[in-house]
């Protein structure tokens, strides 16, 4: 086997995704790994999640299981759009910035056309300046609005605004697709109801993400609107996101929803995150750039600051407005946390003496 040093395991802030699987989805899957059942998504695990999924968001919802985000964001904007058609989202959007093209790619051409925004979010007002700009024959036509819950400056829209946008889309003819790469913090952050935070205001369309949650791998494609639902079974198919052994990806679900682990874990991120936001505060030469409202905390420090954490080991990122970005998971470790910030404030001490 290879030799996996301690070190190697330690936690980490630079995202999210660095996490293990939780029990509760540790549990499911080695449960379903029990006997034989039928293949490509006939199956009860995969039928328990999606009837999990409607009890959850009290609705009749269609439902569908992708290995990961940028399938099943990059196929969802494509079943709502001709390849003519336009993608209205945020500069920061992960669509825009971290998928390869791959909506362009999935939609046989269609346009993202990007707003520019301070905090990550977008307004009705950007959506009715993108939507009204051009509308001739030679300008890609907007079809779809496509936002991150939370967004990637970990900022969390609320009901009053997600309405607010459906109500643009709907005056401009488009439809609103969720990015919920971190849907769960989202609900935890503010105390909304997935129903509240989606179709009751105007969602039309939800990708779920399990991957951050506490899953291996997973998301869920929750459509509210079902009519925009037809054949998307072939486009998952078609774009390899069919497995054949659909309940290793279902089955976690079940684990997640019906032990209530999905929003427990968000929960526990998102006040790791608040905890973090508030030890580092206390950091001089530290500012925080947008205050937290999910499970990331975004801070403004000198190169010499962040450089001299690289070289203590720590793993982030900054590519964000030239922020750092530090993420909480299900499973961080308030000790882990202390640790990091002891670090952070020696940095900065010792910058500060150097500059002197």
């Amino acid at each position: 086997m290879a030799d996996i040093h301690s070190t190697d395991l330690l936690q980490q802030f630079a995202s999210d995704n660095y996490s293990g699987i939780c029990p509760e989805a540790w549990t499911a899957m080695e449960a379903a790994n029990r006997g034989h059942v039928s293949a490509y998504g006939d199956d009860p695990w995969t039928a328990a999640a999606a009837d999990a999924f409607r009890e959850m968001f009290e609705t009749e919802c269609e439902v569908f299981f992708a290995f990961n985000g940028t399938a099943a964001n990059s196929l969802v904007l494509a079943s709502l759009c001709q390849s003519y058609h336009a993608v209205i989202c945020c500069e920061s959007a992960h669509v825009e910035t971290d998928e390869c093209g791959a909506p362009e790619f999935f939609s046989n051409g269609s346009k993202l056309l990007v707003v520019q925004s301070s905090d990550g979010k977008l307004t009705p007002a950007a959506i009715q300046e993108i939507a009204t700009k051009r509308q001739d024959i030679h300008f890609p036509k907007p079809r779809a609005v496509t936002i991150s819950q939370s967004t990637e400056t970990g900022r969390v829209y609320t009901v009053e605004e997600l309405r607010a946008l459906s109500s643009a889309c709907e005056q401009h003819g488009l439809r609103l697709h969720m990015d919920g790469a971190r849907f769960a913090n989202a609900c935890a952050s503010i105390g909304c109801s997935p129903a509240e935070l989606t179709w009751r205001s105007g969602i039309d369309v939800l990708c779920f993400g399990g991957t951050k949650n506490g899953m291996a791998v997973g998301e869920a494609i929750l459509f509210f609107n079902r009519k925009l639902a037809e054949d998307f079974d072939y486009r998952c198919k078609q774009a390899g996101q069919l497995s054949s052994k659909m309940r290793f990806l279902a089955a976690p679900w079940v684990g997640m929803l019906e032990s209530g682990a999905w929003l427990r874990n968000a929960a526990h991120a998102n006040a790791c995150a608040f905890y973090l936001g508030d030890q580092l505060a206390r950091i001089p030469g530290v500012q925080i750039v947008w205050p937290p409202e999910a499970n990331a905390v975004f801070v403004s420090a000198s190169d010499e600051i962040l450089e001299g954490m690289h070289q203590r080991g720590w793993k982030f990122y900054t590519f964000i407005g030239g922020a750092a970005r530090f993420m909480c998971s299900w499973d961080t470790d308030r000790e882990r946390i202390d640790e990091f910030c002891r670090d952070l404030r020696l940095c900065a001490e010792r910058t500060s003496m150097q500059a002197k």
